[in-house]
């Protein structure tokens, strides 16, 4: 253990200290979809083979759910819901239940789409009908006790999954607020929902840096508020216990940040949690601290910033850690949900957790004791230049598997379809950048007309929500991930309340890390082009039982057919986006993501569902529909079928579900 605090693990005392509990129904039910990852593992895998190589190109579509039902825009004709439904359903008995386009649960049949039920605002008023959709609910279930568990706005509910009614033994009347008593008053927002472990709901969160909510780890502001993460008890609503994403005094990790430990916020788990439930763990991914593209209040590793951790559902206590990027100055948090996997490794059987980052890399622990499945070395990496910053002199670097995206730029990584443009992007490079650099490049000061140093990769990152799906028939993960290069700068700020340097691209909040490839339309670059080579949406097979690469593919066109690049007759390049994979029995399905997913990056327009061998990456079908993915497909059996459902939308079609089949 090294004087920084870098990682902790508790062997042999946690091993002990844990007690197995019998396999959960989300844990057994392996042909229905319990949970929005599959399963609590978040494996994104099913077993079943129904669809398969020999006719999955006869899967067309069967149904077609609106994302809001129609007795809602009855109700409220002046609610506009945004195309991006985030909802992907759960399946029990037949039922599925989702949280729609503005974030109250729906429940309709699994075979035909029809509606058994919409949950009613809790109060009947447009303010509170209007919202936005989240990721999804779950479901929990003891002796003669059921309920669906939401979470919308700042407020976790309870519902019968019978009629949507509220149980009303819940928090209050139904619902606990989720808020917490902070000097700014700062409001609970979170994309993910919860996660139901045995008796416990744990919270996660997003945002909760600044009052009124909203993401706060790209802002320029001194002062936020770190978003903790909270277990609540599933019969009541009561808070249970809270596990501080700041170290409090006495705790490991305490003076990695000087006295920025007081004003210093973020930190939530953007990404979504994964959970060993007969353990009683949770896996939880944090993100970036305030500001993430300036440090210079806040010295040291700044844990548990960008840090996995393990922690028991049933105290919150944190059993141990690992911190995937020190000192951020990038926003390259964990993005990206844990996978609860069992690896054959050397001859034995790993109780494991495989973690992918904005970064590229995929880290492997074994989740009982956090031990690293194979090294992780700390790499020196370049030094910050502005005034008052102190970066981490090395950054962690996993020794299996590679990464799986792009990683730093070079004159090699530039486009180069043909000489004229590559001599057209070197070209461009010289009068837009101030050069290129490797990964880890630190945000220099902004210099007029100039963006800073093109690395990658940016700060949309190259993994985010969307990445991974496991296989564990093979021990094969499959990481989807997308080519985005950026460049990170500072400038000088005089502002009342703002910290000395902050960010020029983004000085509201968020992201940052000035995308140079994408969004719409794969510029900036020359001519509008991509500035890189593709894939520019890839998906990368790994088998995790020993660390190594297997294929990587293009999903999707991408710009091959822009002018400049259509003459060329290139293969397949990749459309950037967000897409979410499902493995099953024999096939990897993937589409293509919308661009309300990232504001741009994605498509318009119709799409390509695809079917790929998952053993060799070969595509085996393409089924058209009319819109890109805003969610995660999820596989059951129903009526004697196997379906695939998909939540999608754009402008036009607007958000849907759309159910597919082979008929």
């Amino acid at each position: 253990m090294n004087a920084k605090l870098r990682s902790l693990w508790a062997g042999a005392a946690l091993a002990a200290a844990t007690v197995a509990a019998a396999p959960s129904l989300a844990e057994s039910a392996r042909s229905d979809w319990p949970y929005f990852g599959g399963s609590k593992r978040f494996d994104r895998y099913s077993p079943l083979s129904q669809i398969n190589k020999g006719n999955v190109g006869r899967l067309q579509t069967v149904w077609t759910r609106p994302g809001l039902d129609a007795s809602l825009k009855e109700a409220f004709p002046d609610v506009s819901p945004s195309p991006y439904l985030r909802g992907t359903p759960i399946i029990v008995d037949g039922t599925l239940y989702a949280p729609n386009a503005v974030g109250l649960v729906e429940a309709f049949d699994a075979a035909t789409g029809a509606t058994r039920w919409v949950q009613k605002p809790f109060a009947n008023t447009l303010a509170e009908a209007a919202g936005q959709s989240i990721r999804t609910v779950d479901y929990w279930k003891s002796g003669g006790e059921e309920r669906i568990i939401a979470v919308r706005g700042e407020w976790l509910y309870a519902l019968d999954p019978k009629d949507g009614s509220l149980i009303t033994s819940f928090g209050q009347g139904g619902r606990a607020s989720l808020n917490r008593d902070t000097p700014d008053q700062a409001k609970f927002f979170g994309f993910n929902g919860p996660l139901v472990v045995g008796d416990v709901i744990v919270i996660g969160g997003a945002g909760g840096g600044k009052a009124g909510g909203g993401y706060a780890d790209g802002g320029n502001t001194v002062e936020s508020t770190p978003e903790h993460i909270r277990g609540y008890d599933v019969r009541t609503g009561k808070l249970l216990w809270t596990t501080f994403v700041m170290p409090q005094k006495g705790e490991p990790g305490y003076e990695s940040w000087g006295q920025a430990r007081d004003i210093t916020g973020n930190m939530a788990a953007w990404a979504p949690l994964a959970a060993d439930e007969q353990l009683g763990i949770v896996y939880v991914p944090l993100s970036a601290p305030t500001n993430s593209h300036y440090g210079g209040h806040r010295p040291g590793d700044n844990l548990y910033s960008d840090s996995i951790l393990a922690i028991d559902t049933r105290t919150g206590k944190l059993l141990w850690h690992h911190q995937l990027t020190h000192h951020d100055l990038w926003d390259y948090d964990i993005g990206s949900p844990p996978t609860v996997a069992d690896l054959k490794v050397g001859g034995r059987t790993i109780k494991a957790v495989i973690q992918p980052n904005k970064v590229g890399f995929l880290f492997a622990f074994d989740r009982v004791t956090g031990k690293p499945i194979w090294p992780i070395h700390e790499r020196p990496v370049p030094q910050s230049t502005v005034p008052g910053e102190k970066t981490s002199p090395t950054q962690p670097v996993p020794s299996r598997p590679p990464p799986f995206d792009v990683q730093g730029v070079t004159d090699d990584d530039l486009i180069d379809y043909s000489p004229e443009l590559k001599a057209a992007a070197r070209k461009f490079v010289a009068e837009n950048y101030t050069g290129m650099g490797p990964l880890w490049s630190p945000p220099t000061l902004a210099v007029p007309g100039k963006r800073g140093v093109l690395t990658a990769p940016g700060g949309w990152g190259a993994g985010n929500w969307n990445t991974g799906a496991f296989d564990p028939e093979t021990g094969r993960y499959y990481a989807v991930s997308m080519t985005m290069p950026g460049a990170f700068t500072v400038q000088k700020l005089d502002e009342p309340g703002t910290m000395p340097y902050g960010s020029p691209t983004r000085p509201a909040g968020g992201g940052g890390g000035a995308p140079a490839s994408g969004p719409a339309n794969y510029g900036p670059g020359p001519n509008g082009l991509p500035l890189l080579k593709g894939p520019y949406g890839r998906v990368t097979a790994f088998d995790m039982n020993k660390g190594e690469k297997l294929w990587t593919i293009a999903n999707g066109e991408g710009p091959r057919n822009l002018p400049g690049l259509k003459e060329l007759n290139l293969p397949y390049l990749g459309t950037i986006g967000r897409p979410v994979a499902l493995v099953t029995k024999s096939l990897l399905f993937l589409g293509e993501a919308s661009n309300a997913v990232m504001g741009g990056a994605g498509v318009g327009g119709p799409v390509k569902f695809r079917a790929y061998d998952k053993q060799s990456g070969a595509i085996v079908a393409e089924i058209p529909i009319p819109a890109g993915t805003t969610g995660g497909p999820i596989t059951y059996m129903a009526g004697g079928k196997q379906m695939i459902v998909v939540p999608t939308g754009n402008a036009t079609t607007g958000p849907a579900w759309i159910a597919m089949a082979i008929n």
